[in-house]
């Protein structure tokens, strides 16, 4: 691949994909996305990889769509292209993913991190949509996915404003899990995911899925789905261990059965 690097670590089971486009800021072109694509749905059918991090490098997690690109391309040319198949693949990836953003996160790459379903963030990051600058919307779930995580009033004035904000906005406004020093943004994102890579597959799968699923229903079908799959850990093994483990008093084994 050229322009992404993929790590994967068996022990503690977490996979590490970087962009790798530092010149140009890790601006997402085509290419990029579709190997982000492959090595996603590659990863998650790796059963030694329970959690996967998403990241860029210090100055840039992604400054966005690369416009160059784009700039000469016609309406027909861009849903030819359907270089959203990507972000179905990042929706549909059963296991974990975290963003770790240092630097800028913008317009493509806003939208990238918010499609991950954790973030953690540097002090030196920068969010924001500001494609309406360039005589365009946001096109990759920027009105969405920003207005369900920061409600509509402050999602309309950043996407028609193209205002970036700070990573302790991004905070604050329930946007990012957690802001840290540019030298730990990595480390905390690794530790995150190594506690979670400690729990069962099958009931983090469950789990995700449910959680996503809140976004996407009514409360009542929400539940009922949750309640699902609630049930279904209970055909695993992993429910099994996990208990026993609990009343022996000791750390469970997990083998995602």
């Amino acid at each position: 691949m050229e322009f992404i690097l993929v790590t994967e670590q068996h022990e503690p089971h977490v996979a590490l994909i970087q962009l790798n486009r530092p010149k140009e800021l890790n601006a997402l072109n085509l290419q990029l996305m579709l190997e982000l694509r492959d090595a996603l749905a590659q990863l998650d059918r790796n059963p030694a990889v329970k959690v996967i991090i998403i990241t860029g490098n210090a100055q840039a997690f992604a400054a966005g769509a690369d416009i160059k690109q784009m700039s000469d391309k016609s309406a027909i040319d861009m849903l030819t292209i359907d270089q959203f198949t990507t972000w179905d693949q990042i929706r549909k990836t059963k296991k974990p993913i975290i963003a770790a953003v240092s630097g800028f996160a913008l317009g493509g790459g806003c939208e990238l991190a918010m499609t991950c379903d954790m973030i953690i963030a540097s002090e030196t990051a920068k969010f924001g949509q500001p494609e309406i600058k360039i005589g365009v919307m946001p096109g990759a779930g920027g009105t969405q996915r920003l207005t369900k995580a920061i409600g509509k009033a402050k999602a309309m004035e950043l996407v028609l404003t193209g205002r970036f904000i700070s990573a302790d906005e991004a905070l604050s406004y329930k946007l990012i899990n957690k802001v840290v020093p540019v030298e730990m943004y990595l480390f905390e994102a690794f530790t995150l995911a190594k506690e979670i890579a400690q729990m069962s597959p099958i009931a983090i799968q469950l789990a995700k899925e449910a959680v996503n699923r809140s976004f996407e229903t009514h409360l009542d079908e929400g539940l009922q789905f949750e309640r699902k799959n609630f049930y279904l850990t209970f055909a695993s093994q992993d429910q099994k261990e996990g208990m026993q483990a609990f009343i022996e008093k000791r750390k469970p084994n997990y083998l995602g059965k």
